[in-house]
């Protein structure tokens, strides 16, 4: 239809033209060029629209179904297309990449196996307590969950791809503490940050959402500066062991309708209460074992 509009006005334009170069003139030739100047009007008008309405249309379907997610936060679901994940096997080898979006389809994890990369931070203040958040409500997984203090994914990008001493996920960290939390980098120095060990998982989240991850353990300890991003971020606090026990005990017995992320709560079960224990005696790099990959599904 728009190329058809197209040649009419293509045609009624040559009309203008050739009668205002005509070399006689008269009343008939003008209200003739008056006549095909008004039609050539309107249709540049509909030309206009229908290029106005094409560029403004929804995204064509190889987005997938990111238009029929009315209810996702703007924020949420541009991160969803612009991310892209890094995709490996269940040895940690980089096998490709993918978005954010398909990346957290049940569906395509459960379809392609699609596995990607993550990491999971877990900083403790001068006086060695945890600093947990509260994911945001617009979060499209697990939104209003309680778990550690930052949990992300490196990047499909040069800086995050490093895997000499995990360096691309701390990058990845690093940037990922400041987006969430507006914890500055001069706040959590790269090399601060102890890789402790990997995890590979799989948890749903609601019918269509979840999480398929091989998640990288990052302990830091840092006095920091938190200016929470309420996209990413619900809420703070800082819990000791004590505190974090009672609030396990409240999730379990549904207290309070606190619920905890699932990679979280496997972190806390299989690891987490030791690893303190050499936060607090300065011994943390004798707990790390980055060779094994704890199969937690």
């Amino acid at each position: 239809m728009a190329s058809l509009t197209s040649f009419r006005f293509q045609k009624l334009l040559a009309s203008a033209i050739s009668i205002t170069t005509s070399s006689s003139s008269s009343p008939l030739k003008s209200l003739l060029y008056k006549s095909t100047l008004h039609r050539t009007s309107l249709l540049s008008l509909r030309l206009s629209t229908a290029f106005y309405s094409s560029s403004t249309a929804a995204p064509p379907s190889t987005m997938g179904d990111v238009t029929a997610d009315s209810t996702m936060d703007a924020v949420q679901r541009r991160l969803m297309f612009e991310d892209e994940c890094i995709l490996v096997d269940e040895n940690d080898r980089v096998v490709g990449h993918d978005t954010k979006y398909n990346c957290h389809l049940m569906e395509k994890i459960e379809s392609e196996n699609l596995l990607h990369r993550a990491f999971s931070v877990f900083l403790f203040n001068s006086k060695y307590e945890l600093l947990l958040q509260q994911r945001s409500a617009t979060k499209v997984t697990f939104p209003l969950v309680w778990t550690n203090t930052c949990c992300s994914h490196p990047l499909y990008r040069d800086s995050e791809l490093i895997e000499e001493n995990a360096l691309g996920v701390r990058n990845a960290a690093q940037r990922k503490l400041l987006d969430e939390l507006g914890i500055p980098a001069e706040d959590v120095p790269v090399d601060q940050f102890t890789p402790l060990g990997r995890m590979l998982y799989k948890a749903p989240s609601d019918g269509k959402w979840g999480e398929h991850e091989l998640d990288y353990l990052l302990f830091i300890v840092r006095d920091v500066s938190v200016h929470p991003n309420p996209d990413e971020v619900a809420d703070v606090k800082y819990v000791n062991q004590q505190q974090l026990k009672e609030l396990l005990r409240k999730a379990d017995a549904g207290e309070e309708g606190l619920k905890l992320s699932p990679w979280f709560r496997l972190v806390v079960d299989n690891f987490l209460f030791k690893w303190w224990d050499h936060v607090e005696k300065g011994t943390l790099k004798e707990a790390a074992d980055m060779k094994t990959i704890h199969k937690l599904t």
